[in-house]
């Protein structure tokens, strides 16, 4: 008899789920390094997230990314939760581990300190303070990784701020909450500004705070990347700041489980790029 090994599967896990490029950028992955695996979209309810993910490795899945609104809850799911992802309170990549145990980690943090590191390579964090604008669970991710790599101070700026308060309270005295009306004067000496927001996403609302005093030089990201070039990042370049899109914290913080999952070390350059914003 001959024997069939069977194909390994990944996917990525929403509710909704259809918009998500990742699996364009895995089939580009795929098809580029010659694997035989396949990466797809699956639409899970809240209500079903238990029971179908400890199905998926039964079918021949070896790990999922997870993304909105599962991130948080797949945490109570998980057999092994890393230290990263318990203090970020979210995961976005699992793995079926060979033992049965679900493991799950949060590459949002690594993948946007990586997406700094190619586009802004003279970018030193420590050097200055940095200013965050939301309190969700990625700029949970954001503040992790920032504190990882030496900022001495961040400000932070939520529109709810009790959200904000709770970061304050998980990461320590490096955080200072600001209100939300005051975000565009936390600016001056800042040479670091991200928005975590969904504001100035196509289809929401614009991001409205006053880049007048944004110190020219300083690094301007915004982690919304359709489109690619908000309003907030048009506005950083016209003021001196080195703008930064968001499209390369979504590859940086896939090629992790690409490698756990496929076992390659994927790429990400500008032929990565142009796959995904032309898929």
């Amino acid at each position: 008899m001959t024997d069939h090994p069977r194909i390994p599967l990944a996917a990525v896990l929403g509710h909704p789920v259809a918009h998500s490029r990742s699996p364009a950028l895995h089939g580009y992955w795929l098809k580029r390094y010659g694997i035989k695996g396949h990466y797809i979209p699956i639409d899970i309810a809240p209500v079903d997230l238990s029971r179908l993910v400890r199905a998926l490795p039964d079918l021949g899945f070896v790990g999922c990314n997870v993304t909105i609104p599962h991130k948080e809850a797949i945490l109570q799911i998980a057999d092994v939760v890393t230290d990263r992802a318990a203090l970020i309170g979210a995961a976005n990549t699992l793995i079926f581990r060979k033992d049965g145990k679900i493991h799950a980690d949060n590459t949002d943090g690594s993948g946007f300190i990586a997406n700094l590191r190619q586009n802004a390579p003279h970018w030193a964090p420590a050097t200055g303070p940095a200013v965050v604008l939301g309190a969700g669970g990625a700029a949970r991710a954001v503040v992790a990784a920032l504190i990882e790599v030496g900022v001495p101070e961040i400000r932070l700026a939520n529109r709810t701020r009790a959200r904000a308060d709770a970061i304050r309270q998980d990461f320590g005295a490096k955080i200072h909450v600001h209100e939300w009306v005051q975000a565009g004067s936390l600016l001056d000496d800042a040479i670091t500004v991200i928005n975590t927001t969904s504001l100035g996403m196509t289809g929401k609302a614009e991001l409205h705070v006053p880049l007048h005093r944004l110190n020219p030089g300083a690094l301007c990201n915004d982690l919304v990347y359709t489109p690619l070039k908000t309003r907030f990042l048009i506005e950083a370049a016209e003021r001196g700041g080195i703008i930064v899109d968001g499209l390369g914290m979504l590859l940086h913080q896939a090629a992790p489980g690409f490698e756990r999952w496929f076992g390659t070390r994927p790429d990400v350059d500008e032929a990565t790029r142009q796959a995904v914003l032309s898929a």
